[in-house]
C-alpha cells in the first residue's frame, strides 16, 4: 500500500509538473505575441558625430515596420511620431509585410512625408514574407526563400513624390537645420543587392555629417562605409534579436553582425559610430517579440568635442489599446 501510495504521489507531482510548465509556455506565448508586440517605444540616443561648430540635428529613425493592411495598433502609434518634428528622418526598409500595405504605410507616416527623408529598401520591400524553419536564423548561410513580388515601385514613388530621397545606390546631398548632410546607401546586403562601388570614395570634406544607409548591417558593407571616412551608419534588419533572453540578449542577428551589436549605438572603427534600430514590426509567419519591444528612435546628433560619448535611455510614447492581428 505504501509503495502504491508513493507511485501515485509521484505521479501527481509530474502532472502538476508538466501542468505547470505548459501554463508558463502559453503565459510566454501570449505576452510575447499579444503584449509585447504591440509595446512600441520611442528610444532617445544622443551621438556626437557632427563637424565642430554646427547646430545639433534631431534624426528619427525608422525601420522594419512589415506593416500590413489591418494593424491598425501600429499605424495609430506611427502616425503620433509626427508630433516629434524631427529634423530629418531615416528609413532604413522592410516597410511591407502585405502586397496591399502600401497606402497603410502612407497614412501612417503622415506628415513626416513633409520633412526631409532619406530611405533605403529592405528586402521585404521587394518580396513578401514566407514561413521559415526558425533555427535557420541561426544559420546567416542558409537558402533565401523569396515570397510574391511586392509594389515596392509604388512605395518608391509615393516616398519620392512627397519629397525623401531615395539613397540606394547615390551621393545625396542636403542642408537640413543649418546642418550640411552629405548621405550615401547601399541596397539590401541581406540578399546580396549591395553595389557599394557606386557609391565608393571620401564623401564631401565640407559636410558637418557623412552619413550612410543600409537595411542590413553586413560587416562587409560598414568596413566600406568606415574607410571612407563615414561619421554615422543607420540600419535595421535585425529586428534587436526579436526573441531575446534575460541576461544573455539576442540569441542570433539573421547576418554577420555579432549580437553585441544588435541595436542601438556602438562604434565601428576607431571613428564611425553605428546605429541599429530593432524595427517596429515582424514578419506575420513569426509574430512574437521577447525582451525586445518594437521601437523608433530619435537621434539628437551633437558636434564632436573631447570627451564626448553615446548615451541612449528608453522613453515611451502614450501606450495604445492591445491589438490582436
Amino acid at each position: 500500500m505504501v509503495h502504491l501510495d508513493n507511485a501515485l504521489t509521484r505521479r501527481v507531482a509530474a502532472t502538476r509538473t508538466v501542468g505547470g510548465l505548459a501554463g508558463l509556455a502559453a503565459a510566454g506565448l501570449f505576452y510575447s505575441t499579444v503584449i509585447e508586440r504591440n509595446a512600441f517605444t520611442l528610444r532617445h540616443n544622443t551621438l556626437a558625430v557632427l563637424e565642430p561648430g554646427a547646430a545639433p540635428l534631431r534624426v528619427l529613425h525608422i525601420s522594419d515596420l512589415h506593416m500590413t493592411p489591418n494593424q491598425r495598433l501600429k499605424q495609430a502609434w506611427v502616425s503620433e511620431l509626427e508630433a516629434l518634428e524631427p529634423d530629418l528622418v531615416v528609413n532604413t526598409g522592410d516597410n511591407l509585410a502585405h502586397p496591399q500595405a502600401v497606402p497603410a504605410v502612407i497614412q501612417s507616416l503622415g506628415g513626416l512625408l513633409s520633412r526631409p527623408g532619406l530611405f533605403v529598401f529592405g528586402s521585404n520591400d521587394y518580396f513578401g514574407p514566407k514561413p521559415k524553419n526558425p533555427f535557420q536564423y541561426f544559420k546567416t548561410d542558409h537558402t533565401r526563400t523569396f515570397g510574391e513580388p511586392l509594389p515596392w515601385q509604388d512605395l518608391r514613388a509615393a516616398f519620392t513624390e512627397r519629397g525623401w530621397l531615395d539613397a540606394t545606390h547615390t551621393v545625396r546631398e542636403l542642408e537640413v537645420g543649418g546642418v550640411r548632410v552629405v548621405a550615401a546607401g547601399v541596397d539590401d546586403p541581406h540578399i546580396e543587392r549591395d553595389r557599394y562601388d557606386t557609391v565608393a570614395g571620401r564623401p564631401n570634406p565640407l559636410a558637418h555629417l557623412r552619413l550612410g544607409l543600409t537595411h542590413s548591417p553586413e560587416p562587409r558593407v560598414l568596413d566600406r562605409f568606415a574607410a571612407d571616412g563615414y561619421d554615422l551608419v543607420m540600419a535595421g534588419h535585425t529586428h534587436g534579436g526579436q526573441l531575446c533572453l534575460p541576461l544573455v540578449g539576442a540569441l542570433v542577428t539573421n547576418c554577420d553582425l555579432d549580437r553585441s551589436r544588435v541595436k542601438g549605438v556602438s562604434s565601428w572603427g576607431s571613428a564611425m559610430k553605428l546605429h541599429v534600430s530593432a524595427g517596429l514590426g515582424t514578419s506575420p509567419y513569426a509574430p512574437a517579440r521577447f525582451c525586445c519591444r518594437p521601437e523608433a528612435s530619435l537621434l539628437t546628433l551633437t558636434p564632436v568635442s573631447h570627451g564626448d560619448a553615446a548615451f541612449a535611455e528608453d522613453h515611451s510614447l502614450p501606450q495604445l489599446a492591445t491589438e490582436i492581428t
